[in-house]
């Protein structure tokens, strides 16, 4: 594919996730999920995608756009501290090590010793996992693979930049009592969720983004962190044994069905975009068998041809909370979505290093 093409689909993509807004959905939720200015885990996924677009091509215009967002929300006030509301802190402690501004980096600060406080920070359940506390919810005993990017990612990459090597443990311990309790060995791909109450999976689902929660950000992770190779070695084995499902799941137009074993549910663009940016990389960076490079790449193309002529990435599913059955997950409307922007966006800057390796 050609650099040209993906250049022009990032610039339109980026250029709609600034201006995102609720067209007129009645949504469910303490904090609106759609408008890129609030402060919550879409808006901070997004964030984040459009912070590596920054990285990737020093856009200025970009770079002032998110610290603006930023300095609005923090004098709007901050929102209460859970696992959700984390998620656009993986941005901001990077802002903090570009800009040294030090509001951001107080703020990350804070945040992180939250996180790790015993008495009065983030919720533990059992084994100590972090518990999928949300916006109005505590959600007693439940954990979720979606923690791992919206907080986990954080807490490594401060534990680095702060210099605390207890959070970084923390971190590479959430990532295997997460895979523990959530990974489905029988297929290779990950549940949504693990009760520690009802000590069960809920509907045992196979859920897309979910699983592309992890496909994406275990690839990052091992670019914030130095992991022993044991641990290394069982947390790459383990997105292999999901990238091999996947590889057989995929349909024949690249992307991939919001229930992965379900052909009866309707494809899904955030998913296909998060596996596709995984597999890219890690193919890249030699994790994975080449061969696996046309799973990538097909998941590009089909990323690309649900971006409309607006920069709009289409075909998106609306937050999703744990279901009880395949159903559940089947019934989430479809909308445009910070978070389906910007794992469109990781996929199409992925796509953009290997269109620009030498042949």
């Amino acid at each position: 594919m050609k650099a040209d093409t993906i250049t022009e689909a990032i610039e339109r993509v980026s250029h709609a996730m600034k201006s995102m807004k609720n067209e007129g959905m009645d949504e469910i939720y303490p904090v609106g999920l759609i408008d890129i200015h609030l402060w919550e885990w879409p808006q901070g996924v997004g964030l984040y995608g459009m912070y590596q677009y920054y990285q990737e091509t020093k856009d200025e215009g970009t770079l002032q756009f998110l610290q603006e967002w930023f300095d609005a929300r923090i004098s709007e006030g901050l929102p209460e501290k859970n696992v959700n509301t984390c998620s656009p802190l993986l941005t901001l402690i990077s802002l903090s090590e570009l800009t040294g501004n030090p509001e951001y980096i107080r703020i990350c600060d804070e945040w992180s010793r939250w996180i790790m406080d015993p008495e009065n920070g983030l919720i533990r359940t059992g084994d100590h996992a972090f518990q999928h506390m949300i916006t109005g919810d505590p959600n007693d005993g439940q954990i979720l693979i979606d923690t791992l990017f919206m907080t986990v990612l954080f807490l490594a990459r401060a534990g680095v930049y702060f210099g605390r090597p207890d959070y970084v443990e923390e971190a590479k311990k959430q990532f295997l009592i997460h895979i523990k309790y959530l990974f489905d060995r029988p297929t290779g791909l990950f549940f949504h969720g693990w009760d520690f109450n009802g000590r069960h999976n809920y509907g045992m689902v196979r859920w897309g983004r979910g699983n592309g929660w992890y496909t994406c950000g275990i690839v990052d992770f091992l670019d914030m962190v130095e992991l022993e190779r044991g641990i290394k070695d069982y947390l790459l084995d383990t997105m292999r044994s999901q990238v091999q499902a996947l590889a057989e799941l995929q349909a024949e137009d690249g992307m991939w069905h919001t229930v992965l074993d379900d052909p009866t549910s309707y494809v899904e663009t955030s998913c296909a975009a998060a596996f596709g940016y995984g597999i890219l990389k890690a193919v890249r960076r030699g994790y994975l068998d080449p061969a696996y490079l046309t799973v990538g790449q097909k998941a590009l193309q089909a990323v690309l041809e649900q971006i409309d002529v607006n920069g709009v990435v289409q075909q998106v599913s609306y937050g999703t909370p744990v279901g009880q059955d395949a159903q559940f997950y089947k019934d989430i409307p479809i909308s445009p979505m910070t978070y389906g922007q910007a794992l469109t966006l990781l996929i199409l800057i992925e796509g953009l290093r290997h269109a620009r390796q030498p042949v």
